[in-house]
């Protein structure tokens, strides 16, 4: 059982502006979707998901490193990594796996393959939404294993967006759908003590030494 009282106490070491704005952002944080990169090449462009996630409320980001592996870019993240949480794979079948056990449907994201456009996908579904590397799109692992495909209609000579683009073009559609929707997609009570804990501990200094000064005195 999670420490309510310590909790409390943890709080004050915030400021009210603080504390009003990790409840705000908390209320609308979900993990009715979720984003998956595999073997991205360009690291501002995972850096750039993840922000967009943070933006939009996704709290989890899976990030497949099977062949590129690299930090992620905090300058273009702008802190977000900070606040998403970070599911990071060595393989993409450990990642599928891990996804589709948590009771996600996986889907593609391509261009190339027939599938719901954007404007008709169904939001009902637990869905982790696949990008690809710039160049040669997603593996053929994911499209084996895909349960959905979806793509962003286009009509210009370009045949595909950045993959950040279409993260933010992707997420801002769903998620906005998602908040209109009576789908349970807020995250549960539980989980928002846990937020709250991770992200107090991430903002106060000596984080450590006050919890261990707190329970010496209860």
């Amino acid at each position: 059982m999670p420490d309510l009282k310590l909790l409390e106490y943890l709080e004050t070491y915030l400021t009210e502006n603080r504390r009003e704005r990790f409840r705000k952002v908390l209320a609308q944080r979900t993990k009715h979707f979720t984003v998956a990169t595999e073997d991205v090449y360009q690291l501002h462009n995972t850096s750039a998901v993840i922000r967009s996630c943070d933006i939009f409320g996704i709290q989890e980001v899976n990030i497949v490193e099977e062949i590129n592996s690299k930090r992620i870019d905090r300058e273009i993240a702008m802190g977000a990594q900070k606040w998403v949480d970070l599911n990071r794979y060595h393989t993409t079948k450990s990642c599928i796996a891990n996804l589709k056990s948590k009771g996600y449907q996986i889907v593609a994201t391509s261009p190339h393959i027939d599938g719901y456009d954007l404007v008709d996908f169904d939001i009902s579904t637990k869905s982790c939404f696949f990008f690809g590397r710039e160049t040669e799109g997603l593996s053929q692992q994911v499209l084996d294993e895909a349960d959905s495909f979806i793509r962003i209609p286009m009509f210009g000579f370009t045949e595909s967006l950045n993959i950040s683009v279409s993260a933010a073009i992707i997420l801002q559609h769903v998620t906005s759908k998602m908040r209109k929707s009576s789908i349970d997609w807020r995250l549960t009570e539980d989980e928002l003590i846990e937020k709250q804990f991770d992200w107090i501990k991430k903002t106060i200094k000596n984080y450590d030494a006050i919890v261990e000064r707190y329970q010496s005195q209860h």
